[in-house]
């Protein structure tokens, strides 16, 4: 029994460490979304000792215990997280810096399984913020997706890189798209280039070998497996469209960084 709550566990860390380790965290008592004193404190010291030049952006996700309904506990997480973003703003942060809000609902648990159920329960009630820092890549590249963006514009994100020879999608990775999806459903003028790279193979070859495939594809196939992907979650093939860029643009930060994709922004 102990065994398998240690594996539920584990698979739920993963879920965190993939989506990286949120910069703060707030908690709601059973079937509220106001916060007490002491937790709207903990937001506001967050404010205060947050450096706002060195962020790009803020997201916000929220969750609840595993007692009640999907339905409602997907809209009591959604006004979790909009009283967290409303204490954010009121305290200066601008509003347009915070990129995404979602409710996530609620955190399923096996109740035979959990030593202190009720501990579990108080620390799923939550909403944790993640930081997107601001890049260091230089004018037109950027780490995140923007409000407004110009033509020619490179946007590279830190959390789809592939494995050495690879092209598959890692879950990491598809996590960071799914985000993406819906911030390309809010900016539905947009299209893009989705461009994929190397790094580790010599300049006189023109793309690296996949593994998956055995062709010298490795960047193309990169690229458009996240075509595919997005594609697959309702955006429209005709907004994009993807190219192999071997090892031509090394982005200078080691090789796990250049085992990536960018986008290129086309339209506005």
């Amino acid at each position: 029994m102990k065994k398998s709550f240690s594996i539920l566990l584990l698979l739920f860390s993963s879920f965190l460490s993939a989506q990286g380790k949120p910069v703060e965290t707030v908690y709601f008592e059973f079937d509220k979304f106001t916060l007490d004193n002491d937790q709207i404190q903990t937001i506001v010291d967050f404010m205060k000792n947050l450096d706002t030049t060195k962020v790009e952006s803020i997201q916000i996700y929220g969750y609840c215990d595993d007692r009640g309904a999907n339905d409602y506990n997907f809209e009591l997480s959604k006004n979790r997280v909009i009283t967290v973003q409303n204490i954010l703003t009121q305290n200066g942060f601008n509003k347009n810096k915070i990129v995404i809000i979602e409710g996530k609902g609620r955190v399923i648990v096996q109740k035979d399984m959990v030593e202190n159920l009720s501990e579990t329960r108080s620390k799923n009630r939550r909403v944790d913020l993640f930081i997107v820092k601001k890049n260091s890549f230089g004018n037109g590249i950027y780490n995140s997706f923007q409000d407004k963006h110009k033509v020619g514009d490179r946007i590279y994100l830190e959390n789809i890189l592939f494995p050495l020879g690879s092209s598959a999608l890692t879950e990491q990775s598809k996590k960071e798209l799914d985000k993406i999806v819906l911030l390309l459903q809010q900016q539905k003028t947009l299209e893009f280039e989705i461009r994929g790279h190397v790094c580790c193979t010599p300049s006189y070859f023109q793309d690296a070998i996949d593994k998956e495939t055995r062709e010298r594809k490795l960047s193309l196939n990169r690229a458009k497996n996240v075509y595919h992907y997005l594609m697959n979650k309702g955006i429209n093939s005709l907004r994009m469209h993807y190219v192999g860029s071997g090892n031509k643009f090394p982005l200078g930060q080691g090789e796990a960084l250049d085992r990536r994709v960018e986008f290129l922004i086309l339209k506005i």
